[in-house]
C-alpha cells in the first residue's frame, strides 16, 4: 500500500489548477504577461520557460518566478490571438508535467490536464464503452479520490498474495536454492540493477519534463579532467579507510567469542597460545584497525577536498576565460544572471559532488567488494542473509529519497512564495505606510506564513520516517545473520573463527547503500550542472590572433559605411543599405529617431556584431580583416549608461590604460570635468564608487567614463550620449575641453540634446532603417527647415507649424519619441 503523501503536498498539488492570467501589453511581435502560479515557483518558471522556447514561431521567452511575468516574443506572422494561445498551451503543458512528476514522487493519481482557462479537462481512456441507458461507475477508491480504484490496486494485492503463497508452500525448496550462494548473488545483483536503472528512467523522465537535454557520455571523466592521479589517491584512501572501519567491526565480535570460549582455536594454529596472549593480539589488531580508520579517513577527506578544489578552480578559470573571449553578439542570447550562475552555483556543483559524494560511492563500493567474497569463502550457506536485503534497501533508498526531494520541492516553493511577498512589502514601505494597509499585509503574509509552516510540518514527518525504515532493514540483516549463523554454528556446520567476523559487517554494508538514492540525485544535479557548463564552452570565440595588425600611430580615423544592411535576430533591419563617410581627423555628430541604428553603427565599428550585407571600412580597410584588439585599442568607445567597478576612482578611470601616472590621471579627469567633484570628496581619487558606481550619480559617472577614454588617448572616440545625464553649465564646460582634446582626432558623437552636437564639423540625421534623412552643419541644417530643423526649434521652446506627415517620409512628427 502507497504511504500517505503530506496534507501540504495535496494542497500544493490541487492548487495548479487554479490559473489566472493577465495580460500586461500586447503589440506585434511581443506579448507580455503575468500568470499566477508562476510566481514563487522556479520549477514551473523554468519548464514554462523551456516549453516556450520549443514552440515553432516563438522567437524568445522569459519567464521571471519573482514576479510571475512572461516575455514573449514570437514571429511576425503570427497574430498576437495565435501567440497568446502557444502560451496558454505552453503554461497547460509545464502544469501537466509538474503535476504528473510530483504525484508519481509522492504516490498520488496525476490529476487530469488543465484547460488554459484554468478548467480541468477531462482525458478520455480508451476502453469499452458501457451499454446504452447506464451510467459508467466512477473509478473511486479509499478516500473517494478517482484513480484508487480496484483497478489500480487490486493487481498489486494479487501479486503480493502470490509471493506470499509460493514462499509459504515452497518454503523448503525456496531455503534449498537460497542456501547455493552464487544463484543468491546473481539475483541480488540482477534485482539491484533493475532498481538503479528505474530509479534513472524515472530522472531522465523529469529532466525531459524540465526541458533539459540528455547528459552527455563520460561525464564524471570529463569533470575530473587532468586530476586523475589525485582522484585516484583520494579513491584508494578512501577504500581503505572502509576496509578499515569494516576490520575493526570484524574484529569486535572475535574478541566477545574469544572471552566467551575461553580461547581460539584459530589462533592457537597461528602460534598465539593462551587467552592473554590472544586477547593481546585481537585488541592490537582493533587498536591498528581503529588507528588506521581515522587516519586513512583523514586523509582521504583532505585528499578528496583538494580535489574537489582543483576540479573547481580549473572548470571556473577555463570557463570565465572562455566568457571573456566569446563575441558580445553570441553572448547576447545568454542572460547575464544565468552565466552568473553557471560560473558560481554549476560549478561549485561539481566540486560538492567530487570533495562530498564521490567519498560514499567509494565506500559503498569497497564495503560491498568485501562482504560479497568474505560470505562466499568463509559462510556460503548463509550468504543470502547479507545479499537479500541489497535490493531491497536500494529501492527504499531511491523511493524514499525522491519523496523527499518532491516534498521538499513544494516547501521550497511555497518558502520562496513567503519570501517574495515579504521582499515586495519591505520595498513598498512606504506605499503600503501611506495607503494605511498594514494589516493587510500582515494578513497577507500571515496567511502564507502557515501555509509554509504547514507544509514543512508534513515534510518533517514524512523524513523522519525513511531512516528508521533503512535503519530496520539494516538491522534485520544483522539480526538474520546472527539467527542463521548462530543455528550453523550450534549445529557444527560453521566454525566460529568464520562466523564472528561476519556478524556486523552487513549492517555497515546497508548503511552506506541506503545512500545511494542520495548519490544518484546528487550525479544527476552534478551532470545537468555540467551539460549547462559545456553548453557555454561551446559558444564560439572572437579570432583574436587573426587579422591584418593596426598599429596606434597609423590609424588615421576614416570610417565608412558601405551599402551596410543589418538586423537584429528576430526584428526588422536596423540599417538597410545604409553609406555614410566620417572624415578623420573631425567631429562628425549622428542625430535621429529612436531605432534608427545610430547606436548599431558604433557596434559595427568595434565589431561586437558584424552586418548581414555591405562592408564598414577603417582608413579604408575592412574592419573584418584587421587584428581584433588593434582595432578596439584605436576606438575609444563612452556610452549612455558606462559601467563602473566597485574599485577607486583612479582604478576605474585607469582601466584599460593600468600603467598611466598620477599626472596624465588628473589630466584626463580634468579634461573630462570629472576634478570637480572629485576634489570634494573626503578620500579624493581613492574614493570607493560601490557596486556598479552606486555611490556616484549619473553625471559623475559619465564624467569618469569619459576621463577613462580620455586617458586611452586613441585616435577615434565615440560618444554615445556620454553627456547625457550632465547639466548644461557642465556639458558646455566639457565640450570647450573636448575641442581640444579632438584637434586633430575622429569624434563621433550620437546625441540626444541638438545643443551637444551644435559644433559638430558635419552632422547625419538619420530616419528609420538607417536611411540619411540630412546631412550638413548645423546652420545648414536648421535654415533647410527639414526634420532638424523642426528638432531644433522643439527643443529650443520654439512654436512649429504643424506638418503632414505620411508614412513613407523620413521627417520626423512633433510627437513622436526622439534620441
Amino acid at each position: 500500500m502507497t504511504a500517505s503523501p503530506p496534507a501540504g503536498a495535496v494542497t500544493a498539488l490541487r492548487a495548479l489548477t487554479r490559473v489566472r492570467m493577465s495580460a500586461r501589453s500586447i503589440v506585434p511581435g511581443r506579448q507580455r504577461w503575468e500568470v499566477n502560479l508562476i510566481r514563487g515557483r522556479p520549477a514551473l518558471a523554468r519548464q514554462t520557460e523551456a516549453s516556450l522556447r520549443r514552440t515553432s514561431g516563438i522567437e524568445e521567452a522569459s519567464v521571471s518566478p519573482v514576479t510571475g511575468r512572461v516575455l514573449l516574443r514570437h514571429d511576425r506572422t503570427l497574430s498576437p490571438r495565435e501567440a497568446a494561445r502557444l502560451l496558454h498551451q505552453a503554461v497547460d503543458r509545464a502544469l501537466v508535467g509538474l503535476r504528473a512528476s510530483a504525484a508519481d514522487l509522492l504516490g498520488l493519481a496525476p490529476a487530469p490536464p488543465s484547460h488554459p482557462n484554468g478548467v480541468p479537462e477531462t482525458r478520455r481512456v480508451p476502453g469499452p464503452r458501457p451499454a446504452p441507458g447506464t451510467r459508467p461507475a466512477r473509478r473511486q477508491g479509499a478516500g473517494g479520490r478517482s484513480g484508487e480504484g480496484p483497478g489500480r490496486w487490486l493487481p498489486k494485492v494479487f501479486a503480493a498474495g502470490g509471493v506470499l503463497a509460493a514462499a509459504v508452500g515452497g518454503g523448503p525448496l525456496l531455503l534449498k536454492l537460497l542456501g547455493r550462494p552464487l544463484i543468491t548473488l546473481g539475483l541480488a545483483t540482477a534485482a539491484t540493477v533493475g532498481v538503479v536503472r528505474q530509479a534513472w528512467r524515472r530522472a531522465d523522465r523529469a529532466r525531459e519534463q524540465s526541458g533539459e537535454s540528455a547528459p552527455r557520455s563520460h561525464a564524471l571523466r570529463r569533470i575530473i579532467g587532468n586530476n586523475k592521479r589525485k582522484f585516484g589517491l583520494a579513491a584508494t584512501l578512501s577504500a581503505l579507510s572502509q576496509l578499515a572501519e569494516m576490520a575493526l567491526f570484524a574484529l569486535t565480535p572475535s574478541i566477545v567469542l574469544l572471552l566467551a570460549k575461553g580461547g581460539s582455536a584459530t589462533l592457537t594454529r597461528m602460534g598465539v597460545i593462551g587467552v592473554t596472549a590472544q586477547l593481546s593480539t585481537l585488541v592490537g589488531a582493533a587498536g591498528l584497525a581503529c588507528v588506521a580508520m581515522a587516519g586513512l579517513g583523514y586523509g582521504a577527506g583532505v585528499a578528496w577536498r583538494g580535489v574537489a578544489q582543483d576540479v573547481e578552480d580549473d572548470w571556473r578559470t577555463r570557463t570565465y576565460a572562455h566568457i571573456q573571449h566569446v563575441a558580445p553578439a553570441d553572448l547576447e542570447d545568454e542572460r547575464v544572471s544565468r552565466v552568473n550562475t553557471v560560473l558560481s552555483e554549476d560549478i561549485s556543483q561539481l566540486g560538492v559532488f567530487v570533495g562530498s559524494h564521490m567519498h560514499d560511492v567509494v565506500q559503498m563500493g569497497a564495503s560491498l567488494a568485501l562482504l560479497v567474497p568474505m560470505f562466499l569463502l568463509l559462510a556460503p550457506q548463509i550468504a543470502w542473509v547479507a545479499f537479500a536485503p541489497v535490493p531491497l534497501v536500494a529501492w527504499l533508498s531511491f523511493r524514499f529519497h525522491e519523496r523527499a526531494v518532491a516534498g521538499n520541492a513544494l516547501a521550497g516553493e511555497q518558502r520562496e512564495q513567503l519570501n517574495s511577498r515579504v521582499t515586495e512589502n519591505l520595498h513598498a514601505h512606504t506605499t503600503v505606510k501611506s495607503t494605511v494597509a498594514e494589516e493587510h499585509e500582515i494578513a497577507r503574509v500571515g496567511a502564507l506564513n502557515r501555509k509554509c509552516s504547514d507544509i514543512n510540518r508534513s515534510t518533517g514527518r514524512s523524513a523522519a520516517l525513511p531512516p528508521q525504515i533503512l535503519r530496520l532493514a539494516g538491522g534485520s540483516a544483522l539480526v538474520g545473520t546472527v539467527l542463521l549463523g548462530g543455528r550453523s554454528v550450534l549445529r557444527g556446520e560453521l566454525p566460529t573463527a568464520a562466523f564472528g567476523p561476519l556478524i556486523e559487517l552487513p549492517g555497515i554494508a546497508m548503511l552506506r547503500l541506503s545512500r545511494l538514492g542520495s548519490v544518484s540525485d546528487q550525479y544527476q544535479r552534478t551532470v545537468t550542472a555540467l551539460d549547462r557548463v559545456e553548453r557555454l564552452h561551446d559558444l564560439p570565440v572572437e579570432p583574436v590572433d587573426e587579422g591584418r595588425p593596426m598599429p596606434l600611430h597609423e590609424v588615421k580615423g576614416e570610417i565608412e559605411l558601405r551599402q551596410v544592411t543589418f538586423a537584429y535576430p528576430g526584428r526588422p533591419p536596423v540599417l538597410r543599405d545604409t553609406s555614410l563617410v566620417i572624415p578623420p581627423g573631425r567631429t562628425t555628430a549622428i542625430v535621429g529617431t529612436t531605432g534608427a541604428g545610430k547606436t548599431t553603427i558604433a557596434k559595427l565599428l568595434m565589431r561586437f556584431h558584424h552586418p548581414e550585407r555591405g562592408r564598414m571600412l577603417l582608413d579604408g580597410t575592412d574592419v573584418r580583416t584587421l587584428a581584433l584588439p588593434d582595432l578596439r585599442r584605436a576606438i575609444g568607445y563612452v556610452t549612455q549608461e558606462p559601467f563602473l567597478f566597485d574599485a577607486t576612482i583612479a582604478d576605474n578611470i585607469r582601466y584599460g590604460a593600468f600603467h598611466a601616472t598620477e599626472e596624465q590621471l588628473v589630466a584626463a579627469a580634468r579634461t573630462a570635468g570629472a576634478d570637480e567633484f572629485i576634489d570634494t570628496l573626503p578620500d579624493g581619487y581613492a574614493t570607493r564608487v560601490g557596486d556598479r558606481g552606486a555611490a556616484l550619480s549619473g553625471g559623475q559617472k559619465q564624467r569618469i567614463a569619459l576621463a577613462r577614454t580620455i586617458l586611452r588617448d586613441p585616435p577615434v572616440v565615440i560618444l554615445d550620449e556620454a553627456t547625457s545625464a550632465i547639466d548644461n553649465a557642465t556639458e558646455a564646460t566639457i565640450q570647450q575641453a573636448l575641442q581640444v582634446f579632438g584637434q586633430d582626432r575622429t569624434m563621433v558623437v550620437i546625441a540626444h540634446r541638438l545643443s551637444t552636437v551644435q559644433g559638430a564639423d558635419r552632422i547625419y540625421v538619420m530616419g528609420r532603417g538607417g536611411l540619411v534623412a540630412e546631412q550638413g552643419t548645423h546652420e545648414e541644417l536648421v535654415a533647410n527647415g527639414g526634420m532638424y530643423s523642426a528638432l531644433w526649434k522643439l527643443q529650443a521652446g520654439q512654436p512649429t507649424p504643424a506638418q503632414p506627415h505620411s508614412p513613407d517620409s523620413t521627417c520626423l512628427p512633433p510627437d513622436a519619441p526622439y534620441r
